[in-house]
C-alpha cells in the first residue's frame, strides 16, 4: 500500500492510500480517517460509498464527517466508485455506467466482468486492507453511503448481517430494478435476466437479510431524482412487509447535493456509533 497524502483532522489523520486490488485487478484509492483513539487501540469501521461521478474526495472534502468521526471514535473507510483506466471501450463514454459509475456489484458480463466487482472490492478488500494497515475493529463495521452509495450500502449490509452492525443511507437508490439509472446498468453489467438483479436491490433482499437494527435513511424532500431514480416508498414498503426496522426522514427542501449531505452527517455517525459500540 503506498501513501499519497495524509492531514492531520480534528486530532486524527485524513489520508488517501493506493493499493492494488484482487477484486478489481486494478489499482484504487481509498480515503481513511483515523480519530485521535485509533492511536490507542483498534476503533469502530464505518465505511461510506459515494454516488455517481463521485471519487473518495467528494464527502471527505465536503461532507464534514471528521469532526463527527473524531468525537465518536470512528474510523472511515471511503473506497472510490469504480475501477479507474480499466482499458475497456466505452467505459468513459456515460456519467451513469463505466467510470465512476460502479453500482457496487461484481458484474458477470463482458467487457465488466474481469474490472468492475465493486461489490466484492467493498466487502472483501477493504475489510482486508483496514486490518493489515489500520487500527481499526473488523467486527465492528458500520456501512452508509449516499444515492448510488446508498444502494450500495444497503445492498452491501443486508447481505452480510454477520459482517455489518448499522446501516444508512442518504438518498438512495431503494428499487434499482424499477428505475432507469439501475435498470440501465443492472442491464450492463449483469445482463438482461433480472432474476440476477435481486441480489444487488436492497427491496428484494430486505425480506430473507435476517436484518435486525434500524437503518436510517435521510431523503431531501427538494431533490430532483426523487420520484423517477430514489424511491424511498418502495423500501419503506419493503421493510414494512419484512418487519424491518427503518426510519425515512424526510427532510423538507433539500436537494441531492452535499449540502445536504453534510446537514445530516453528524446524526448518521452518531447512529453508526450507537450501533457499534461494544
Amino acid at each position: 500500500m503506498e501513501t499519497v497524502k495524509e492531514w492531520k483532522s480534528f486530532g486524527g489523520v485524513q489520508g488517501v492510500y493506493r493499493h492494488v486490488s484482487a477484486a478489481t485487478g486494478t489499482e484504487m484509492e481509498v480515503a481513511v480517517y483515523a480519530p485521535p483513539q485509533a492511536a490507542k487501540g483498534p476503533v469502530p469501521i464505518l465505511t461510506y460509498l459515494s454516488g455517481l461521478t463521485c471519487t473518495w474526495e467528494n464527502v471527505v472534502a465536503k461532507g464534514g464527517f471528521q469532526a463527527h468521526a473524531a468525537k465518536h471514535g470512528v474510523m472511515i473507510v471511503v473506497p472510490d466508485t469504480s475501477p479507474r483506466d480499466a482499458g475497456i471501450e466505452g467505459e468513459d463514454g456515460s456519467y451513469d455506467l463505466g467510470t465512476g459509475a460502479g453500482f457496487y456489484v461484481d458484474a458477470t458480463q463482458e467487457p465488466w466482468s474481469d474490472a468492475y466487482r465493486m461489490y466484492s472490492y467493498v466487502t472483501e478488500d477493504l475489510p482486508a486492507l483496514v486490518a493489515t494497515h489500520f487500527p481499526g475493529d473488523v467486527a465492528r463495521q458500520g456501512i452508509f453511503g449516499h444515492s448510488m452509495g446508498g444502494h450500495g450500502a444497503l445492498v452491501c449490509g443486508l447481505r452480510n448481517p454477520d459482517r455489518y452492525r448499522s446501516i444508512s443511507a442518504f438518498a438512495p437508490i431503494s428499487a434499482p430494478s424499477k428505475c432507469p439509472w439501475g435498470r440501465k446498468a443492472f442491464t450492463a453489467y449483469l445482463g438482461g435476466d433480472r432474476n440476477g438483479w435481486k441480489k444487488y436491490d436492497a427491496c428484494e433482499l430486505v425480506g430473507h437479510s435476517g436484518w435486525s437494527t434500524e437503518i436510517l435513511v435521510d431523503q431531501g424532500t427538494a431533490d430532483e431524482f426523487l420520484e423517477e431514480q430514489l424511491r424511498p416508498e418502495l423500501l419503506e414498503a419493503a421493510c414494512d412487509t419484512a418487519d424491518v426496522p427503518l426510519t425515512v426522514r424526510r427532510q423538507e427542501g433539500y436537494d441531492h447535493s452535499y449540502y445536504f449531505i453534510a446537514s445530516f452527517m453528524a446524526d448518521h455517525v452518531a447512529h453508526h456509533a450507537r450501533l457499534l459500540r461494544d
